[in-house]
């Protein structure tokens, strides 16, 4: 992944940079208003953070990306695999207009320059890329949605809404916790064996005390492998949200005291 953005750093993925027709990004910590705990960019109200500092907070991001703040259209997650498909009577809804909508962490679009917006403080964002259909979606995919399998389900509105063909997309696992650094118990385990026979130990590793290291970056790139995408059209960070609290919100290394980072994306 790269870095750009100067003092408002901005992670991307150099492939999909270089598809020329999607801007793309996932914001770091740095380059906000936000204080204490929330310092700096942190992208959501009702946690404590005031609202004017993530609004402000969205102007500075709107001015990295070259875009105008009317231009998001953003999630309302609830750890669902619903997945919302936007239109030009969207723009905006979350940051300069309210959401008419509830319970939506995928969201789909084929309109140029509507910037569709998920979040994640340890939760893996996802992206996917139709260049045949010119259409995109992005996904939030905790645990549940994981195991929902929200990112099938993205690719399958994107196929039914738009035509898409699995095998021509191209897909991003996003900055999120690592397996080394998720720790789940026997219940959150068993679901994943039953979802995903035959991964078990791709998935998890056995802690052998009743717990396990689970690996939500390789249950999706198998969720999208089943789906149809292409193996190589398939792009994994390699880097951990927990790991990396300093640089990135995460849930689990701030004992739930944090912000939260966006994944941005949109057609040019």
């Amino acid at each position: 992944m790269g870095v750009s953005g100067g003092s408002l750093p901005l992670l991307k993925f150099d492939a999909i940079s270089g598809l020329g027709f999607i801007n793309h990004c996932f914001t770091t910590r740095p380059g906000g208003v936000s204080e204490g705990y929330f310092s700096s960019l942190n992208l959501k109200t009702g946690l404590g953070d005031p609202d004017d500092n993530v609004a402000e907070n969205f102007r500075r991001l709107a001015a990295a990306m070259n875009i105008s703040p009317a231009d998001f259209v953003l999630s309302q997650q609830t750890h669902t695999t619903n997945v919302r498909v936007v239109t030009y009577a969207d723009k905006g809804k979350g940051v300069t207009k309210p959401r008419d909508y509830t319970d939506v962490d995928g969201l789909v679009t084929n309109v140029p320059g509507i910037v569709l917006g998920i979040f994640s403080a340890d939760c893996v964002p996802l992206i996917f890329i139709d260049p045949v259909k010119k259409c995109i979606g992005a996904a939030h995919s905790g645990w549940r949605g994981t195991v929902g399998r929200i990112a099938a389900h993205t690719i399958e509105v994107m196929h039914e809404n738009y035509g898409s063909d699995p095998s021509d997309m191209i897909c991003a696992i996003g900055p999120s916790i690592c397996r080394d650094c998720y720790e789940v118990s026997e219940d959150v385990a068993t679901e994943f064996k039953k979802e995903f026979p035959g991964y078990t130990d791709e998935i998890l590793e056995d802690k052998h005390n009743g717990h396990y290291q689970l690996d939500l970056w390789a249950a999706c790139r198998i969720t999208m492998e089943e789906a149809g995408v292409g193996p190589s059209n398939i792009y994994t960070t390699d880097i951990c949200t927990c790991e990396n609290s300093s640089l990135l919100f995460s849930h689990r290394a701030s004992h739930g005291k944090r912000g939260v980072q966006g994944t941005f994306l949109s057609l040019r």
